[in-house]
């Protein structure tokens, strides 16, 4: 089943640039709109999966592994909170 298509997206550009993406429609058998889509939904999924994910360098990753593997040291300030008393208030 085909998803019907409802919404538009209207672009422009200079008549060098037009040539060029139908002359590259017109190599992968396809309209220029079917040829701009495809471009842009894999560019889309780029930039999404780009802004999804932090990258590092290895160095700094393997610092940060080294690091949450050590065993926890509670700081000072966290023992005295967890010692002292505890107030509840309900609302």
């Amino acid at each position: 089943m085909v998803a019907t298509r409802t919404s538009r997206i209207e672009l422009c550009t200079d008549p060098d640039r037009e040539r060029r993406i139908r002359y590259a429609a017109e190599l992968e058998h396809q309209s220029v709109s079917a040829f701009v889509l495809v471009a842009a939904a894999d560019r889309a999924e780029q930039v999404i999966a780009s802004a999804s994910a932090t990258v590092v360098p290895t160095y700094f990753f393997d610092q940060l592994w080294e690091a949450l593997e050590a065993p926890a040291e509670p700081s000072s300030a966290l023992e005295r909170r967890s010692a002292s008393e505890r107030r509840v208030e309900q609302r």
